[in-house]
């Protein structure tokens, strides 16, 4: 077996040009680890947020001067080469797909064993690679929100990676998709499944009626509490993920805003926001609406 591997690494933060290719010592896996050779890797907006240092913040945690971590690509996919001596459950050959919390753009990467999935047949390595970090944000924002066929849900920032998930998985839960998303995005969104799209420049959240949605998704970060609050159905949810924010705390400041706001208006969390109300009150119609201006 070969000692060494190519890696695309970075020895200071910065932009494309601070990545070069190495050669590198092939990784050994710690008790709890596996190594995987790499077949496919996918790249997030995390990986870029990573790559620049950026919001500083970061820093703190994953190296103040240069990553700790050289080599990005933290979603992959690939086949299992060598087993830690304390993992059950994988062995040498399977192949499999895992949140690696980078290294994946080399050769081989190590992971932690409790991060992998086995990988599909019917699935290919180019599309699991995509999916830990975007459709696992997905589905979790989704299990909060509470999401269930007949819910009518809003997404903002519906053509991103986690936003195109959202479209597909509520739509695959029997729910109906409102998006809000670029105009150049409205097709590629309708055609995930969304029965109503918005282009964001022409057309605020705030422009929808109110009242209306038994969950919204907010990838953006960006609409006011109170007015993705008047837009919830009785019993609706309001699920909050991301955003970005500033040079030094990012997004931070705006969470925080956004909770004391939440708390001011008698809200237990500015992640997952009920109004409680009798469910009975749910709106549980799937035929489009009027409100707002459809695509």
């Amino acid at each position: 077996m070969t000692t060494t591997m190519r890696a695309w690494t970075q020895r200071g933060y910065g932009g494309p040009e601070t990545v070069s290719r190495e050669r590198l010592p092939v990784p050994s896996p710690k008790p709890r680890q596996v190594v995987v050779r790499m077949r496919a890797v996918g790249l997030n907006a995390g990986d870029v947020h990573l790559l620049r240092g950026d919001p500083l913040l970061v820093r703190l945690a994953f190296g103040l001067m240069r990553p700790k971590q050289p080599v990005r690509g933290m979603d992959v996919a690939g086949r299992v080469t060598a087993v830690g001596a304390k993992v059950s459950g994988f062995a040498v050959g399977d192949e499999v797909v895992a949140e690696a919390g980078g290294g994946g753009l080399a050769s081989f990467v190590p992971v932690d064993a409790k991060r992998l999935a086995r990988r599909p047949e019917n699935v290919d390595p180019d599309a699991a690679a995509v999916l830990p970090i975007a459709a696992g944000t997905a589905a979790q924002a989704l299990d909060l929100a509470g999401v269930a066929a007949g819910h009518r849900v809003l997404v903002i920032g519906a053509s991103g990676g986690v936003g195109t998930f959202a479209v597909q998985l509520t739509t695959i839960r029997g729910a109906e998709v409102w998006a809000l998303c670029g105009q150049h995005s409205q097709q590629l969104v309708e055609d995930l499944g969304a029965v109503r799209t918005f282009d964001y420049r022409q057309t605020d959240a705030g422009d929808l009626l109110a009242n209306s949605f038994d969950a919204i998704i907010d990838l953006a970060g960006t609409a006011p509490l109170r007015v993705l609050h008047d837009l919830l159905a009785p019993a609706g949810t309001l699920v909050l993920v991301g955003g970005e924010g500033g040079r030094v705390l990012g997004p931070i400041p705006g969470c925080c805003r956004r909770r004391c706001c939440a708390r001011g208006r008698g809200a237990a969390s500015a992640l997952s926001r009920r109004r409680r109300t009798p469910s009975s009150c749910r709106i549980s119609s799937r035929s489009p609406r009027k409100g707002g201006s459809p695509r």
